[in-house]
Order: C-alpha cells, then sequence, then structure tokens
C-alpha cells in the first residue's frame, strides 16, 4: 500500500484528489495539509510514501515545504503540482528535492501513475512539459555537431522513430495514435529501447535524444 499525503490549501481539490486515490487498491490517502507548514509536521508524524504538494500555497509555500520535507526525510517523496506550465515555482521544486511535477489539469490516471512513478523511485513529469524542461535546462550539455552515441545503433528505425517522438513531448497514446498502431504496441517498444539505452524513464531518454542531436530545441 503507497500512502499518500496530500497537500493544497483548497479543501475541494484535496477531497477531489482523496476520492480519486482512495478508489485504488494500492494507494491511501493518511492525511491532509492545507498549507506548508501543516504539511511539513505531518510529512515527520505520518512519513508518507508521498507527498503530493501544491506549490502555491499562503505562507510557508509548496517549494519551501518540499526542501524541507526532501531534506529531513529522504525516504518521503515528493510529487509537485502547479497550475501554471513550467513556472519559476516548479523549477525551484525540482531544485529542491520534488521527484517530479504535473500540471493540475492532467487526467486522473495521469496523475495516479503519477503516485506510482515516484513512489517507484522515478521521475515523473507530464509529457507536454518534458521537453520544454530539457530544452531550457540542459539542450547546451553536447556540442550540436557531436556524433550520436554508439548505444543508439541497437535501437530498429521504429524505436529511433518513437524516441524522437518521446522527445516531442508526445505520450504513448500521442505517439499510437500517429503511428497508426495500438497504444500496448508503443508499450513494448518504449520498454524495449529503454532497456537499449540504458534509461530508466522519459525525462532520461529526452537527454538521450538531445545529446544524440535526433531532435533540436524548438523542434
Amino acid at each position: 500500500m503507497i500512502t499518500v499525503l496530500l497537500v493544497d490549501d483548497h479543501e475541494l481539490v484535496r477531497k477531489g484528489f482523496r476520492l480519486m486515490l482512495d478508489a485504488q487498491p494500492d494507494l491511501s490517502v493518511v492525511g491532509e495539509a492545507a498549507d506548508g507548514e501543516q504539511a511539513v509536521e505531518l510529512s515527520r508524524r505520518l512519513r508518507p510514501d508521498v507527498v503530493l504538494m501544491d506549490l502555491h500555497m499562503p505562507g510557508l509555500d509548496g517549494v519551501r515545504a518540499t526542501e524541507l520535507i526532501t531534506s529531513e526525510l529522504p525516504g518521503v517523496r515528493v510529487l509537485a503540482l502547479s497550475t501554471f506550465d513550467l513556472d519559476e515555482n516548479v523549477v525551484a521544486a525540482l531544485r529542491a528535492g520534488a521527484d517530479g511535477f504535473l500540471p493540475k489539469d492532467v487526467s486522473p490516471e495521469e496523475l495516479i501513475e503519477g503516485v506510482r512513478v515516484v513512489h517507484r523511485g522515478e521521475s515523473a513529469v507530464a509529457p507536454r512539459l518534458l521537453t520544454r524542461l530539457i530544452g531550457t535546462f540542459v539542450r547546451a550539455a553536447r556540442p550540436p555537431a557531436a556524433p550520436a552515441p554508439p548505444v543508439l545503433d541497437a535501437l530498429t528505425e521504429r524505436e529511433r522513430e518513437i524516441l524522437v517522438l518521446i522527445a516531442r513531448g508526445r505520450s504513448n497514446t500521442e505517439i499510437a495514435v500517429e503511428l497508426t498502431v495500438s497504444p500496448s504496441t508503443v508499450k513494448n517498444h518504449v520498454t524495449s529501447l529503454f532497456a537499449k539505452i540504458g534509461v530508466r524513464d522519459r525525462a532520461q531518454a529526452v537527454i538521450v535524444a538531445y545529446e544524440a542531436a535526433l531532435i533540436k530545441p524548438g523542434d
């Protein structure tokens, strides 16, 4: 059972999240906090597996609360939520130790999967924001003329095509529509290409694509 602490200054939002998460057999909401101070206090007392953290709150905001929780309680994972795509608070939360971020308008399925992903120790970032994040902060990691790493030689043409689409921020469902294949086929290809290039999640895959010059910022 994955235990979850909800942090949001709007009670209605917390109730909606609770109903959504408690409906899952492997998830259990163990507490709610209306601000950052309560979030830190409850994290210390309850030691939840995952804190679902709103970033925009009065008083102690979500960024500072994330920093306090992750520095003091390394076993607690934080999934940040924001109303705005890739604002400065989101970036600050990642630097403060958040394990991922999602916009508040994600689907229930994406939110639930995000909680599971960060609990596994991986990063959860909405596909539409991932390319923007990587393009902003790691695009200078390798000179444009650098050759593609040999690891890409193991990819099939279809796997390479899917890697490019992942780097452009496409979800598995969107890739399936674009390539006219089933979502399960895309999932199998993604699993295979991740294993071949030695990455564990989409964020790392996007970095590989940028470093290999398969995609450039603005594509």
